[in-house]
């Protein structure tokens, strides 16, 4: 019933937006794109966004005032994410439970983002307010859509998806901050600066920091970089230019992990279970073009260990199209 939900109201969201002008995201992220593709772990994962900027007396202003430190004149922009992931373990041809590797579970999400930035001439400051809700479980449909695409390409079927989490619903708010200083290097662009945020809910709870990098044209034009999971929003909207733009980026944050449900298992049932580790680092490698109404870009990350009997790190990659309507 949830899983229903939050894709008709995705649905009547996107149908809604379409009349407004804004940017509309399509995010694939999987290990097939990465040069260490084992097809486990995080296995894959599908977003669609708008983001807008939202008119006065829009809800998205109004709920905004219920943020401490947040007004509702300070949105620039909003953002509707919907979207799927799938986790399995390594070996997804065997059909018992394999109790020392992360348990298979899929999680179906819809989402609103409201987003600001300050902008001086030294400095540019991002922030991000994100509320999730979801389901975790069959009901994620996250089962039908890896065996269907398997079947698809003619791989091996993944059978051991009678072992994963039980239904449960999800709910999960996030906040970031990242400090850009404004800077360049040889005639081109640059930023680089630190970044903190945080989760609560009974999907994830965590505390990050981290430091990142931007070399290229006009980074006025991009507000941010394309963000992985468990983080999932990031303000794509960009400026429309007829003239070629690029960067590169680079991103290295730590997060201390107090609950992720997908390694532990589900909050009020027993289901399989990994000992998470509290401390996991990313870091993320990647580039993105732009010209006239479009923006594309490659993200590759490397992933610590996130539970203790791992036997090393993950690797996935992440595709971003981006396009004005």
């Amino acid at each position: 019933m949830i899983g229903r939900a939050i894709l008709v109201g995705g649905g009547l969201l996107f149908s809604a937006s379409s009349m407004a002008d804004g940017v509309l995201t399509l995010k694939l992220s999987n290990d097939f794109f990465s040069a260490r593709s084992d097809d486990g772990h995080y296995t894959s994962g599908l977003e669609g966004s708008w983001t807008f900027e939202p008119q006065d007396g829009h809800w998205t202003r109004t709920m905004a005032g219920w943020i401490p430190g947040w007004t509702a004149g300070d949105v620039d922009a909003a953002a509707y994410r919907f979207g799927q992931q799938i986790y399995t373990p390594r070996d997804t041809k065997r059909d018992d439970l394999i109790t020392d590797d992360r348990p298979y579970a899929g999680y179906l999400y819809g989402g609103v983002s409201l987003y600001r930035h300050n902008l001086t001439p030294e400095w540019r400051i991002n922030d991000a307010f994100s509320l999730d809700v979801g389901l975790v479980g069959p009901g994620s449909g996250a089962k039908t859509v890896q065996k269907n695409f398997h079947h698809l390409v003619d791989s091996d079927d993944p059978k051991g998806w009678h072992h994963q989490l039980n239904n449960e619903p999800t709910l999960t708010l996030a906040m970031q901050r990242s400090w850009w200083y404004r800077d360049s290097l040889g005639g081109l662009a640059m930023e680089y600066g630190p970044n903190v945020g945080f989760a609560v809910g009974n999907l994830y709870d965590y505390v990050s920091a981290g430091l990142g990098i931007r070399l290229g044209r006009q980074l006025d034009n991009q507000y941010t970089t394309p963000s992985t999971a468990p983080y999932s929003s990031s303000n794509m909207m960009f400026s429309r230019d007829r003239s070629f733009n690029w960067y590169v980026f680079s991103n290295v944050q730590g997060r201390f992990v107090a609950r992720n449900m997908l390694l532990e298992g589900n909050t009020f049932e027993d289901s399989h279970s990994v000992d998470k580790r509290q401390w996991v680092g990313d870091l993320e490698l990647g580039g993105a073009i732009a010209w006239q109404n479009y923006n594309l870009s490659l993200t590759t990350l490397k992933r610590s260990r996130e539970f203790e009997r791992q036997d090393d790190a993950d690797y996935f990659s992440v595709v971003t199209l981006s396009s004005w309507l």
